[in-house]
């Protein structure tokens, strides 16, 4: 079951007194007090839903190829429902889990970060990776435009102040020398639904854009734009985190078989976008055109993308902390990663890894990765 929710004011006050509640619930070592229902071990029983929740992005291949081939449902049981939760911006995501209406989802690195440290370390863990790369800026072909350091005067979208592409950016004007016009600068830095930035840029109203894929190849196909900075070019060895899976540290906590099964799930997912491309393209553009109306993504602008873009379950940690120090250097938040010590669990995915025979721990699994570790598995008989 899938659902695309609207957060509104209402929604985001409830999802501040839901964030004020839970952490009045926390106990002094600052972790969610352990649930006693089912035992002295704190295990309680399955839920009767697991909240999934996902952006109808390539960056988020793997949460659209398990939800389409039903792998989520198979991992956790008949006796579990899988609710699917749509978003477009991450922040939004954020406030969902706050209001216990998210269990696990994928997201961007930025958001999950100040969510982690708005919650003063309570509400979530990152529990793997989802895709690296992914993302790049890009203009109008009539906009003369270099790089970066051409952007001042220009009117310049992101999919969600606070997001991942908008730290990216702002990061980006910063080392540049230039300013937002909100800090005394000169570029206009503005927020906009994905779909609408498409639609504006037709409209010649936008300038430039920092973009997920699908939407760099859509507005390359659609809306004659052009990629100035592929964002792999920005960082060592082309790798860095564009999504990452989060879990609902209470969540976790009270259910870890779940999450377990949940990534094992997910890494199956990534294994099987490398090792058998088109049919994962077939998957994942079936279930975009499902989340979009019907509308059906061409195949030229989806292979294009899924190009573009490293499906991995590995978080690759040292980017998300550089994340972290830029979001400080930006002020939207005041830690920097010496304040992110308990982010990171990976004991689920080491977990979900041996179950499989997968890769070590910490190794990404990319395409050509995937598909040998496929063929091997083929070779001795697994499935």
């Amino acid at each position: 079951m899938t659902f695309s929710p609207k957060i509104t004011n209402e929604a985001a006050a409830l999802s501040v007194f839901a964030l004020l509640t839970f952490l009045a619930g926390c106990g002094p070592r600052g972790e969610a007090q352990k649930a006693t229902a089912g035992g002295a071990d704190g295990a309680t029983a399955p839920p009767a839903a697991v909240r999934v929740a996902f952006f109808p992005n390539v960056t988020h291949a793997a949460a659209l190829y398990a939800s389409g081939t039903g792998a989520f449902e198979e991992a956790l049981g008949d006796s579990i429902r899988v609710e699917e939760r749509v978003f477009t911006a991450g922040p939004s995501e954020i406030e969902a889990l706050f209001a216990g209406e998210v269990d696990i989802g994928y997201i961007g690195p930025g958001p999950a970060l100040n969510g982690y440290l708005k919650s003063r370390g309570k509400a979530l863990r990152i529990v793997a990776g989802a895709s690296s790369g992914g993302a790049a800026l890009v203009a109008r072909q009539d906009i003369p435009l270099k790089g970066v350091a051409d952007l001042g005067g220009k009117r310049v979208a992101v999919p969600q102040t606070g997001g991942t592409q908008d730290i990216s950016l702002r990061h980006a004007l910063a080392e540049a020398g230039l300013k937002p016009r909100e800090k005394g600068g000169t570029v206009d830095v503005v927020q906009y639904a994905p779909a609408d930035t498409l639609n504006l840029f037709k409209e010649k109203q936008i300038d430039a854009a920092w973009l997920p894929e699908p939407w760099v190849a859509r507005l390359e196909a659609e809306a004659g734009a052009r990629v100035v900075v592929d964002e792999r070019d920005l960082w060592p060895g082309g790798k860095f985190a564009t999504t990452v899976v989060i879990a609902r540290s209470e969540f976790l906590e009270k259910h870890p078989d779940l999450v377990e099964k949940f990534l094992g799930a997910h890494i199956a997912a990534v294994d099987a976008i490398g090792a058998r491309p088109e049919e994962a393209r077939r998957v994942i553009g079936e279930r975009l055109a499902a989340l979009n109306q019907g509308k059906k993504l061409p195949e030229a602008i989806l292979k294009t993308a899924l190009s573009r873009t490293d499906i991995t379950h590995d978080a690759l940690n040292e980017s998300v902390l550089t994340f972290a120090d830029w979001s400080a250097a930006l002020g939207y938040q005041r830690e920097d990663r010496t304040a992110l010590a308990g982010l990171f669990t990976d004991t689920p995915r080491e977990r979900a890894l041996a179950a499989r025979g997968a890769a070590p721990p910490g190794k990404a699994v990319t395409a050509a990765a995937a598909a040998g570790a496929a063929a091997a598995r083929e070779k001795e008989g697994k499935p």
